[in-house]
């Protein structure tokens, strides 16, 4: 009887100490849609997910490798009271994982003066942070001799974590190992990034990581113009009005689903995207409207400036424009090709490969509308006012700038700061550093950074220019 008795004690005991790491919630989701896009899962735990306490304690214990303290260094927004950064998402998959979601390049910082508080505004493109660099951190780390569990099991436990035996056995001989190989394997998979330029704020190479995580490129045989591919996050509001339109910044693609799975695939995989949360998303930016200026207008000289634009731009970058939504050919648009020679044939016939397997509420999955384009897509303006800096490589500071020849354009220029130029459109782009906050330096000489091309409107007037400019906060 006392044996019986001891028996069932312990076997009580295991199961206490195993159900937190056999347990599973799933993926996580918020009822309030704007909170669910900064902080839900897309599913990316599954699929590459960082065990939770060693994703926070590695800012801890590789604060060298860092340009200043935790993961805002790097431009990730931080709000109070919460635990994540915007973009990163946590669910429980056996023991607690962190990934990224979609608001890590579609949420953004504002602010009107130095001294104000910073707006967050989601689904604009994500200004302030610098994905290259986070890359980079990882990758680095990934080969520090100090990644191991002797290092990291005291700092875990240093930051709060309260593990029981299983748990601190689970991440010591299983999750730290497991999570460097993960890694290791990553820092592989980008390599490429050594011989590119370096992304800074807002912008990311869109396809070179796809082929070689998706479909596993050998590196040594991209060729040198398909690693000049670095472009701006896009904006992702008021989607109804854009299906059919040809998507990303070529053109490649005029299906909103599958332009939305595939940017998906830079943090999941086929078998382990969340369906039902990409398309939660997508129904609530189908008929969101463009932030609105909000900040003081000349109503007289925007009124001045309308006719400008209605005629001479709408017809490329107005809703109803004959020419939105299209491609027009690289020869003509003048602007850096590097974005349009990235994606190459073979990379559209391996997406093709894609979801084979995969149905959504009954629907075929794989993707069918991806083309090789000749040039860059025509995009409407609405809420232009928050897309700096401007052209797909983001190589032009403000709307005032993009008026004037590219010779005349700013040669080099700071970014990641969020002090809104209210005359220019833009932000301030001349700010070196804040604090103990340092600001990317960007070089248009640099390959795949040129801001040449686009010369519509160049030859306007300064007082047509600033006219323009004034009408197209309205937008």
């Amino acid at each position: 009887m006392f044996v019986g008795g001891v028996v069932v004690v312990a076997a009580l005991i295991v199961f206490i100490l195993v159900l937190p790491i056999i347990s599973n919630n799933g993926s996580v989701r918020y009822a309030d849609i704007n909170e669910h896009f900064k902080y839900g899962s897309i599913g990316g735990e599954k699929a590459n997910g960082i065990p939770y306490w060693i994703w926070k304690v590695l800012p801890v214990v590789f604060a060298d490798k860092l340009p200043g303290e935790g993961y805002t260094s790097l431009g990730f927004i931080q709000e109070p009271g919460q635990d994540l950064p915007i973009g990163f998402s946590k669910s429980k998959i056996g023991f607690e994982r962190v990934a990224q979601n979609c608001a890590t390049c579609h949420a953004g910082s504002l602010r009107e003066t130095p001294d104000s508080q910073p707006q967050i505004i989601t689904t604009m493109p994500s200004n302030t942070v610098n994905l290259g660099a986070y890359i980079q951190f990882l990758s680095d780390i990934a080969i520090d001799e100090r990644f191991n569990a002797r290092e990291l099991m005291p700092q875990i436990e240093a930051i709060g974590a309260k593990l029981n035996p299983l748990e601190k056995l689970v991440y010591r001989f299983f999750a730290i190992p497991q999570t460097r190989d993960a890694l290791l394997l990553q820092r592989s998979k980008f390599a490429f990034m050594d011989d590119q330029s370096e992304y800074g704020p807002g912008r990311v190479d869109t396809f070179t990581g796809y082929k070689t995580r998706q479909f596993n490129f050998p590196i040594e045989k991209l060729s040198k113009d398909e690693l000049n591919g670095i472009a701006d996050f896009p904006i992702i509001w008021q989607q109804r009005p854009r299906q059919g339109m040809q998507l990303h910044w070529d053109g490649n693609n005029d299906s909103i689903d599958e332009r939305n799975n595939s940017a998906a695939l830079a943090l999941v995989t086929p078998t382990t995207i969340d369906f039902d949360a990409i398309h939660r998303v997508k129904d609530w930016l189908l008929d969101l409207p463009a932030p609105r200026y909000p900040y003081s207008i000349d109503e007289e000289l925007a009124a001045v400036g309308k006719p400008i634009f209605e005629n001479t731009c709408a017809s490329c970058h107005a809703f109803g424009g004959s020419g939105v939504g299209k491609v027009v050919p690289i020869e003509e648009i003048g602007t850096d090709p590097g974005r349009l020679d990235s994606y190459t044939y073979e990379t559209l016939s391996n997406q093709n490969t894609l979801f084979t397997d995969v149905s959504y509420r009954g629907v075929d999955r794989r993707f069918q509308h991806f083309r090789k384009t000749n040039g860059y897509a025509n995009m409407p303006l609405d809420g232009v006012w928050l897309r700096a800096p401007y052209l797909h490589n983001g190589s032009v500071p403000t709307l005032r700038d993009l008026l004037e020849a590219p010779e005349k354009r700013p040669k080099v220029f700071y970014r990641g700061y969020d002090v809104f130029d209210q005359k220019n459109v833009g932000f301030v782009s001349n700010v070196a550093s804040e604090g103990n906050k340092q600001y990317f330096k960007f070089d248009t000489t640099l390959p795949g950074n040129s801001n040449s091309g686009h010369l519509y409107g160049t030859d306007f007037s300064s007082e047509d220019k600033e006219a323009l400019v004034e009408y197209m906060k309205k937008l």
